[in-house]
């Protein structure tokens, strides 16, 4: 049997109860380490029984060469910590139709790292997520709010939101700082009662932020939200075939082809840059990359010290991409 704790939760089926970390129903968390323990419709992914979720994971150094050690799993009645160290290949393996699904909505905050500890680790092609990051940037978007450059809201930061929580997690700041301290702390076993809470509270907020943002964003910014977040997914995965293996990202809404006012598609382009070249691209404080931003709506990501550390993510309208793309080609032309 899979261990049990029990965990404050503000989960609910009525999306409109506001969530309180001193309040809250109790569900429990179940630390899985054989497939078995976790619900059949999450290993057997249904049309007829479509799922939202949240979702994340940790890891020693997350990304393509660090270690996932739990995949942490957020349904309407319980938490499941998924325990890639103790369960192994076996166990994540069987999470793979779930999260490559599109039967079930996995509900994250900031996907890009995670998607590819999961493809480079296990081949996973995370799929069907709403990043609550991406969310965030489109609901100030529609309420006429400019993003500055580069100003990502951070999960601390969105549970602070009074529109969507309006708490403060202090505790992730101390697990950071262990984190520090200690980049294996993900990787002992048993879990600590602090590793448990703190697993459980990057997801046990997700569901509840879900329903209230889709409720605040329009048909289009919807349609957008889905294609960032493919894209997102798909940012530190660039591979030489182009994606081609991948899902299909969602084409536009027919409701949204009227008027000649149709969104553009948009794209992920995965630029190269020369071996230590990469500082000379970015300028001074960054200069080079404010002054193409300022040009272009495209959001223009780097692999940075996890890497890739010679490749450049661009993302967001073809047009715009395309644009940022000559740019950075431009400057690229300038070195010596």
């Amino acid at each position: 049997m899979a261990s049990s704790h029990q965990a404050h939760s503000p989960i609910s089926p009525d999306p409109g109860n506001k969530p309180s970390d001193s309040g809250g129903s109790t569900v429990p968390i179940h630390i899985v380490t054989q497939a078995s323990q976790l619900p059949a419709e999450f290993l057997q992914p249904s049309c007829e029984k479509q799922l939202v979720i949240g979702f994340d994971c940790e890891g020693a150094d997350l990304c393509r060469k660090g270690a996932l050690c739990i995949m942490q799993l957020a349904f309407s009645d319980a938490i499941y910590l998924v325990d890639a160290i103790e369960g192994g290949e076996t166990l994540v393996q069987a999470c793979k139709p779930a999260l490559e699904s599109s039967y079930i909505t996995k509900v994250i905050h900031d996907c890009k790292r995670d998607s590819e500890a999961l493809y480079f680790q296990f081949g996973i092609k995370l799929h069907n997520v709403v990043d609550t990051q991406i969310a965030y940037s489109l609901i100030n978007e529609q309420e006429g709010q400019k993003r500055a450059q580069d100003d990502y809201i951070s999960f601390v930061g969105l549970l602070a939101d009074p529109r969507f929580c309006g708490i403060s997690y202090d505790e992730k700041e101390e697990v950071r700082l262990l984190l520090r301290k200690d980049p294996k702390f993900w990787t002992y076993r048993p879990l600590s009662e602090l590793m448990i809470r703190a697993a459980a509270d990057d997801v046990r907020f997700l569901l509840t932020i879900y329903h209230k943002m889709v409720e605040m964003l329009s048909k289009r910014s919807l349609w957008h939200l889905a294609v960032r977040g493919a894209l997102y997914c798909r940012c530190f995965c660039g591979v030489d075939s182009d994606f081609a293996d991948w899902p299909t990202l969602p084409p536009v809404p027919e409701n949204l082809i009227v008027d000649n006012d149709a969104p553009e598609e948009e794209t992920l382009f995965v630029l190269d840059v020369p071996p230590g070249k990469m500082g000379c691209i970015i300028g001074k404080r960054g200069a080079n990359i404010l002054s193409i931003k300022e040009s272009c709506r495209a959001e223009i990501i780097f692999g940075a010290d996890k890497g890739p550390p010679d490749k450049v993510f661009i993302i967001g309208p073809v047009k715009q991409v395309m644009k940022a793309t000559a740019m950075l080609r431009g400057k690229l032309l300038d070195l010596p």
